[in-house]
């Protein structure tokens, strides 16, 4: 069993910056694959950036240079930096690991950009 813990969100400005953190505990081998995934109500759940087991990237199109996704495999923790943050970015963020064939969920951090 893998346990995920977010921490991170809160109400910003636009152009202001967060970092969302997500530690993973419990019976963890390995860890292929973390993600970050975020919903708005009447919405359906977006893949925002992924990081894998090598360090290779990748990011939807709507924050690419503005987000970055990172992982500390020591702690079993991801990170997602956001600059430069935009009303649009307002969502629950989830994050979301996969653990040898298994995937797990964030409770989920609310992050709101006013304008």
């Amino acid at each position: 069993q893998v346990q995920l813990v977010e921490s991170g969100g809160g109400l910003v400005q636009a152009g202001e910056s967060l970092r969302l953190s997500c530690a993973a505990s419990g019976s963890i081998f390995s860890i292929n694959v973390m993600a970050w995934y975020r919903q708005t109500p009447g919405k359906q759940r977006e893949l925002v950036a992924t990081i894998n087991s090598g360090g290779r990237t990748n990011y939807a199109d709507s924050v690419k240079g503005r987000f970055t996704i990172s992982r500390d495999n020591a702690k079993n923790t991801v990170y997602l930096q956001m600059t430069s943050l935009k009303p649009d970015d307002t969502a629950v963020y989830y994050c979301n690991v996969l653990v040898r064939f298994t995937t797990y969920w964030g409770q989920g951090t609310q992050v709101t950009v006013s304008s």
